[in-house]
């Protein structure tokens, strides 16, 4: 026989999925700054005392301590006695909704240099000559440069250039000019559109040692795929970004769902035009 809602004398508990350890809260209260931290606010370069910050995310004080250890360990904030917690980098944002360089973007924020390991005509690797239209037997330019920012190494970039868009850039300014402003003024034309794709890696250790982490950071890998205006492809870029230094950012608006029109049903899919069910 079922109980009544009068009988149940038990306390209902919230279903496992739905407990929220001091860990769960802490990483929410990290991420909330941490975001902040990147955007720019805190201009005075200390984070709100913890009192605050108790009283901001409604948790204990044990959990906003344990939140800013994680920033703490990932080398964002650090402790100073008698002044507080202290921002020591910020994560620069770079905005997906305009084709920019990396010194167009966070040249305000400092000195973007460019270390140039290798500038070549190269024979390409396959999918890189299926992706920039090169023909069997054709070369493009490889550009590789170790990217820094006030003297801090930021990202890794190797970039694959048609050979009439990039060999007249090999004896240009690669240390101190973006790519996107080189072939612009050696074409004498904008570029067009991009195809952008995004993932996180752990870094492989000769990457991360170039970016002078640890073996194993996060990574960002970003491949982009530039066009000129009329849907030619000149330039292929595979990047390698610190996930401690760089965030991405993008104003997204929802689309419309296309209206749902249902089937017309075909004259012979109704059974009432055969005289019953076939």
């Amino acid at each position: 026989m079922n109980a009544s809602p009068t009988q149940s004398t038990e306390p209902r508990t919230a279903p496992e999925s739905r407990r929220r350890t001091r860990a769960d809260r802490a990483r929410q209260v990290a991420e909330v700054l941490r975001r902040q931290i990147a955007s720019g606010a805190f201009t005075s370069g200390l984070l709100p005392d913890e009192r605050l910050l108790i009283a901001d995310f409604a948790v204990s004080r044990n959990t906003v301590r344990e939140a800013l250890g994680v920033l703490r360990d990932e080398g964002v904030v650090e402790r100073r006695q008698g002044v507080g917690t202290v921002i020591v980098r910020r994560p620069y944002e770079h905005t997906l909704e305009r084709l920019t360089g990396l010194a167009e973007t966070l040249g305000t924020h400092g000195e973007v240099t460019n270390h140039v390991r290798v500038a070549d005509l190269v024979r390409p690797p396959g999918e890189v000559a299926r992706k920039l239209h090169v023909p069997d037997g054709g070369r493009v330019v490889y550009i590789e440069r170790l990217r820094l920012l006030d003297g801090v190494p930021l990202s890794l970039d190797l970039t694959y250039l048609a050979a009439d868009i990039g060999e007249p850039l090999l004896t240009a300014d690669l240390a101190g000019r973006d790519l996107f402003g080189l072939i612009e003024e050696s074409t004498g034309g904008r570029l067009g559109s991009a195809s952008v794709t995004v993932h996180a890696v752990g870094g492989d250790p000769h990457t991360c040692a170039l970016l002078d982490i640890p073996a194993g950071s996060a990574l960002f890998t970003v491949e982009r795929l530039t066009r000129l205006p009329d849907g030619r492809p000149v330039d292929l870029e595979f990047l390698r970004i610190r996930g401690d230094r760089l965030a991405f950012r993008a104003e997204l608006v929802r689309a419309v769902p296309e209206p749902h029109i249902a089937p017309t049903p075909r004259d012979n899919d109704d059974p009432s035009r055969t005289g019953g069910e076939r």
